[in-house]
Parts: structure tokens; C-alpha cells; sequence
């Protein structure tokens, strides 16, 4: 395991692990406050480090709980799961447990969308054991057929559902990350930095092909997963950056037209990475919508 940033560390420092089936998750819980909780679900190939300049300053008011997926950030990197988005989302629902959970608002990002429409849809269903008061989405491919894949995306699909024997080249990783962001808001290459460092942490990189197989589980349950959101009876934000070429605007639109209540923050200056390019803006926004 390479040495990762100074920044990596103190956030790893900021956690703890729990054991999920054996496997060691990654969970920060700021535990500062009684009562409902801020229950964070990050992206894809990140992790609950795009949200530490959030999460600080949501502690000031609210509880605050993230943790990184199986297979992502510092959690736990098997060779042999499959890195389902079903699987992911019982894994959301086993940190709520452990960390006493009974009523929050979810705030998700990018994959995190799908595994926040899954556990909205076993809320509805009446299955899930903690009770969501409210959701908050920032960019990501709520509808998959609006989707403009990158070329990474589209590089990544193209290999074989296998483990790669060898570390994947990351030469490229930051100047195409670089295209996700706005023109506004570039982040220093540090950030980059940070995320390679992740990737690598205990072989990330080398699932990248088994684990981007979450776009095809989002074309075979995209119904499943609309009427997630579509059917939510509580308030659902959308905090939308425009510059976005992969989740493009259009799928507001479309959100507006299928779930007319749905409030909707467009943000023209803020590309695909809102936590990490307008944190204050996304902290704000939550705290507004408590």
C-alpha cells in the first residue's frame, strides 16, 4: 500500500472501520448532535473524501455519517464481490444500523443518486428500518439514457468484467477528471493527486472494470430505481451543476416532468463535483433544507 497524502490521512483519522461481513468499511460519524442525522452516499471511483469540506461544517449543526462503499476509498477492496449497487445499498442500511440510525436526510452524489433511489424505493415499500425525512441529489445519472458517458467511462466498459492482473494506468486520470469540473472551479491538481492515491489504496484501480458494470445495473433496473424517486411522498432537492457533461441538465428537465414537486437548484457556474467545487454553496444548501 503507497504512502497516501497528508490530507487522505487526517480524514482516515477523522473514521473509524467497522466490520460488514468481514470486510472492514470505512465510516466518519461525527455523533455532535442528538437526533436525525445527515446520511451521505458518495460517488463513482471516489469516496466520502469529496465531502470533507462539507461535512465539518455540517457538524456545527446536525449529526453528520458517510462512509466509503466496499470496494472504494479506504474501505475494504475484495477481488471476488461483484460491487452491486443492490449489494451497496444493504451496506448503506448496515452503517445506519451500526451507527443507530432512525431518521436522516440522504445527501448523495453521482452513483450515490442510485443507491439513494434504491433505499428511497424499500422506503416506500415499508422495508427499510430507518426513515428518511427528505433527500438531497447532486449530479449524477439519474436517467440512464440521457447519460454521455466520458471516455474513461466508455474505456473502462469496453475491458472484461474481470480484475486486471496489473494496476491501471493512471497517467490520465487527472487531466480527464480536469473535463468533469467547471471552467469556474478548478480544483488544484492535489485533489487529483488525492484521488489517485485512493484508487490505489489496496488495488482499486485493478476493479475498475467490474466495478463501472454499476452503468449496465442502471439500465436493467432504471424503472425500479425512477420510481424510487418518482414515488417519495417526502422532499427531494436536486442541486444541479450545469457545466456537467456526463449527467447533463436535461435530466432536470426530465425530473421536473416526471416529479413536478421536486425542487430544483441549477447551478450554471458548477460542473459534475459540486462538494468539492462549491462546498460552502452545497453546505449551505442542506442546512437550508433541515
Amino acid at each position: 500500500m503507497s504512502e497516501l497524502p497528508t490530507s487522505v490521512r487526517e480524514w482516515r483519522d477523522q473514521g473509524r472501520f467497522i466490520d460488514h461481513e468481514g470486510q472492514r468499511i470505512f465510516v466518519v460519524d461525527t455523533n455532535s448532535h442528538p437526533g436525525p442525522c445527515v446520511f451521505i452516499l458518495h460517488g463513482f471511483p471516489s469516496s466520502s473524501y469529496d465531502w470533507r469540506m462539507v461535512v465539518p461544517e455540517l457538524a456545527k449543526r446536525v449529526r453528520v455519517v458517510a462512509f466509503d462503499y466496499l470496494g472504494f476509498g479506504l474501505s475494504d477492496k475484495p477481488v471476488e464481490a461483484r460491487y452491486s449497487l443492490f449489494e451497496q445499498s444493504d451496506l448503506a442500511e448496515a452503517v445506519a444500523a451500526e451507527a443507530g440510525i432512525q431518521r436522516c436526510v440522504i445527501v448523495a452524489h453521482d452513483l450515490g443518486d442510485t443507491v439513494a433511489s434504491e433505499l428511497l424505493k424499500r422506503s416506500t415499500e415499508g422495508r427499510l428500518p430507518f426513515q428518511i425525512d427528505a433527500a438531497v441529489l447532486a449530479n449524477g445519472s439519474i436517467f440512464i439514457d440521457l447519460v454521455q458517458l466520458s471516455a474513461g467511462q466508455q474505456l473502462l466498459l469496453s475491458l472484461p468484467d474481470e480484475v486486471l492482473p496489473e494496476p491501471l494506468p493512471l497517467d490520465n486520470f487527472g487531466p480527464g477528471l480536469r473535463e468533469l469540473f467547471s471552467r469556474e472551479h478548478q480544483p488544484p491538481d492535489e485533489e487529483f493527486e488525492a484521488m489517485v492515491a485512493l484508487l490505489r489504496n489496496n488495488g482499486q484501480d485493478q476493479l475498475l472494470p467490474r466495478q463501472i458494470r454499476y452503468i449496465e445495473e442502471r439500465r436493467a433496473n432504471q424503472d425500479r430505481w425512477t420510481a424510487g424517486l418518482v414515488d417519495f411522498p417526502g422532499p427531494i432537492t436536486a442541486l444541479w451543476g450545469e457545466q456537467d457533461p456526463i449527467a447533463v441538465p436535461a435530466m432536470m428537465d426530465r425530473l421536473a416532468e416526471l416529479r413536478p414537486q421536486t425542487e430544483i437548484v441549477r447551478w450554471p457556474d458548477v460542473g459534475h463535483w459540486p462538494p468539492i467545487e462549491v462546498p460552502e454553496r452545497v453546505t449551505a444548501a442542506i442546512l437550508e433544507r433541515l
